[in-house]
């Protein structure tokens, strides 16, 4: 008898088979999806790779860049620091200075040689004047451009100081009643400067050099007064920290060809304004250096006007600050003007010949208290330089930088009329 297959003994049919060729599909399944992880991380590793190699490529040729730059610079700085090495303590000196005084062009830094040949290797012929520390001379630049070229001989510390002053503050401020520096060369021990020419040289050649102040008006003598005040006050007022020039003389105040005046030498200049400044060497010339820094050192602002005072007599009396009476005894502008000035009978007497009766006497007395004002022996008497100023501008005429109006036939009095 032949067994009987009923249903539920059919493989297909098994509660077995199920889980069976359910397990085999998930296997298989399993295996694929594991080799597909597998490309995925090695395609991911491979691209972190990559990635890595390209950064590192792209950060060696920035460092390789940077490289050559740096290399550049260096040879470029190198060869700058052999031009401007002399000038390396000098320009870190009055950095408060520039914040509010006008920036100028920078001060080139010229060819020892060049200067050399412009002034035909410093002939005496070439010669425009003497100070100090060395010569200043008459020199011939390219196109035609002539300069004064004034040559410093000798390393001593007070020459030095002296250079670096007049390089640093002049390079930082600009003003028409002031010189402007064009460049400066240093050789060894021998330092150069070199100044915009002033053709007519200084006014202390003028008034008492050969023509005796026969080119100066009594109108072109206010107007240089007025000149050196408005320089003086751009220094006082102007800049920050205030500019003590403290070698104001006629010798520094510099004529151009229409005879505007410009303050020059600025090498003894000290920072400060109001304070007094003790404990400062002694330094400025005799016959212009004010009473309260000569006896006691104490030097400010009312130091340059005493001295403005003194050129004012000079320019209005064509005397020099000291004249010897004997080999030795001097004696003073200021001693020796002072009680005239003030006498009205006797002013007008003392006045330089070359200019006198030429002014109104109003004027002439004017100018005559500003003076003595100016040169008050106590400090705290004397105008601030702004008054000074002020004062001055009714007496010279508009076409020379005044307020005054001159007419065709001007009213001169005579001292009976006053």
């Amino acid at each position: 008898m032949h067994p009987s297959f009923s249903s539920t003994n059919a493989p297909d049919s098994s509660p077995l088979a199920a889980p069976i060729f359910s397990e085999v599909g998930v296997g298989s399944q399993k295996h694929h999806m594991d080799q597909n992880r597998k490309l995925l991380i090695a395609l991911i590793a491979a691209s972190t790779a990559l990635g890595a190699i390209i950064f590192f490529m792209f950060c060696f040729w920035i460092y390789h860049r940077k490289k050559l730059h740096k290399s550049d610079k260096d040879s470029n700085y190198s060869s700058d620091a052999v031009k401007g090495i002399a000038l390396g303590p000098v320009m870190c000196k009055f950095n408060s200075l520039k914040s509010t005084c006008s920036r100028k062009a920078s001060i080139s830094l010229m060819e020892y040689k060049t200067l050399e040949s412009a002034t035909n290797e410093f002939q005496e012929s070439e010669i425009l004047g003497e100070g100090g520390f060395g010569c200043v001379y008459k020199a011939k630049l390219e196109d035609n451009l002539y300069v004064a070229v004034k040559k410093l001989q000798g390393g001593t510390q007070d020459a030095i100081k002296e250079f670096e002053t007049e390089v640093e503050l002049l390079s930082q401020i600009q003003h028409p009643n002031i010189i402007s520096l064009l460049g400066y060369c240093i050789h060894g021990e021998t330092r150069l400067l070199v100044y915009e020419l002033m053709q007519n040289g200084s006014l202390e050649s003028q008034l008492h050099g050969p023509s005796r102040g026969s080119a100066l008006t009594w109108h072109h003598r206010m107007k240089i007064a007025l000149d050196a005040a408005r320089g003086i006050e751009y220094l006082h007022e102007h800049c920050n920290p205030p500019v003590i020039h403290r070698d104001l003389k006629s010798s520094n105040i510099l004529l151009d060809s229409n005879f505007n005046a410009k303050l020059s030498d600025f090498g003894l200049a000290v920072l400060g304004g109001a304070q007094n400044k003790n404990n400062i060497k002694l330094s400025g010339t005799l016959g212009y250096v004010a009473p309260e820094y000569l006896l006691d050192g104490k030097l400010t602002d009312k130091s340059d006007v005493y001295a403005f005072g003194v050129v004012l007599l000079e320019l209005l009396l064509g005397r020099r600050p000291l004249e010897k009476l004997a080999p030795t005894h001097c004696q003073s502008i200021v001693t020796w003007a002072m009680p005239q000035l003030t006498d009205r009978s006797k002013l007008p007497n003392i006045v330089d010949p070359v200019i006198q009766n030429t002014m109104d006497l109003k004027h002439l007395y004017q100018v005559a208290a500003v003076a003595v004002l100016c040169i008050q022996p106590e400090a705290s008497y004397r105008p601030l330089i702004t008054d000074v100023l002020h004062s001055l501008i009714p007496l010279v005429p508009v076409e020379l930088g005044g307020t005054l109006r001159v007419t065709t036939q001007q009213h001169v009095l005579a001292p009976s009329e006053s």
